[in-house]
């Protein structure tokens, strides 16, 4: 089911939108969208994404109290 869940968010928007594991024993956010090996050291990589798993991982954390 991971795969029908991810079409309607990268239908609104891959660059905003994060994967969030839940059930681990450690806060887990990451980007929603592939390595990009293609492009790798061009200089022409978004940082949208990963700034925006970063940003809701120190959300969390300060949720449950935890030093961000």
């Amino acid at each position: 089911y991971h795969d029908q869940g991810h079409i309607p968010i990268k239908v609104y928007g891959v660059e905003e939108s994060v994967t969030v594991n839940l059930g681990l024993p450690f806060l887990r956010t990451s980007v929603d969208h592939g390595t990009a090996f293609d492009i790798a050291g061009k200089g022409i990589a978004g940082e949208t994404s990963m700034i925006e798993a970063l940003k809701l991982g120190a959300s969390l954390a300060s949720r449950k109290g935890l030093q961000v």
